[in-house]
């Protein structure tokens, strides 16, 4: 299956569940929550400081590894995630392919009391209001799935309603597309969507086509201690980290392991 269709197949599946989500709830419900709920943390500034800041991440599953924890605590694990060090913490929402639910944003969190993304396929405003009203302190955009105006609409909602946005991209040509809509945080995933390959040189290629103001998070394949070094080396602000801490027996040792290690290959080498 070609990267096109994949991601179609996934939009076109959102679309489905967003036309039903809009009659159970409309967007005037949405709203009013909105209007009620305590104001955002700020993501993008709990990405700023010293070193290199880990973004752990809740996911249940994937397309390319299948199940991966389905069974996870939100809460539990985010607690874990938060006393490991971790910065910020990425829900995936997604829940044909990827098995989430928008619930756990909310548990993580109130459990985590760190700033929370939201990771999913946002293709409409509806979705930018559900997700303030559940919680969210930031949402993802992904590039691939917009043309620059409707990138940039959702962008100036998303900043009306207090949140930070993180514009992923995997390619040059995304890249600009980003740049052209007004992104201000830029995630590039390492993840070839047409073959689910992972190559980490991906954010060290398309890192050099970014205004060095503008701060980079390297998402996908990134499992050990001297990836983290490698990134930071390149000027990485932050990685966004899931299948090595949702499948580990320990996760709060496996953030910890992977915060403090790049000290440790700097003393081998």
């Amino acid at each position: 299956m070609s990267e096109t269709n994949v991601l179609q197949k996934i939009a076109s599946s959102t679309r489905q569940r967003v036309d039903r989500l809009k009659k159970e709830t409309p967007l005037g419900n949405l709203k009013a929550r909105v209007a009620s709920a305590e104001k955002p943390l700020d993501f993008a500034l709990a990405l700023q400081g010293s070193g290199i800041k880990l973004i752990a991440e809740i996911k249940r599953a994937s397309p390319s590894k299948g199940p991966l924890n389905p069974d996870l605590d939100a809460r539990e694990l985010a607690g874990s995630y938060a006393r490991g060090g971790a910065a910020a913490i990425s829900v995936v929402t997604e829940p044909t392919f990827f098995k989430g639910n928008i619930q756990d944003m909310t548990k993580a969190k109130t459990a985590a009391g760190l700033p929370v993304l939201r990771k999913d396929f946002l293709l409409e405003e509806y979705q930018v209001y559900e997700s303030r009203a559940y919680g969210a302190d930031a949402v993802l955009l992904i590039a691939a799935l917009h043309e620059v105006p409707a990138l940039r609409s959702l962008m100036v909602l998303a900043r009306d309603l207090g949140m930070s946005i993180l514009t992923e991209v995997h390619n040059k040509q995304e890249v600009e597309k980003a740049l052209a809509a007004g992104a201000t945080l830029i995630g590039i995933n390492n993840r070839n969507l047409e073959d689910f390959s992972v190559d980490l040189n991906t954010t060290l290629r398309l890192k050099a086509l970014i205004p060095p103001e503008i701060p980079v998070v390297s998402e996908s394949g990134i499992l050990t201690p001297r990836d983290l070094a490698l990134l930071q080396s390149a000027g990485v602000k932050a990685v966004l980290i899931g299948e090595a801490l949702v499948t580990s027996p320990d996760p709060e040792r496996k953030v910890r392991e992977l915060l403090g290690t790049p000290a440790v290959i700097a003393r081998h080498e």
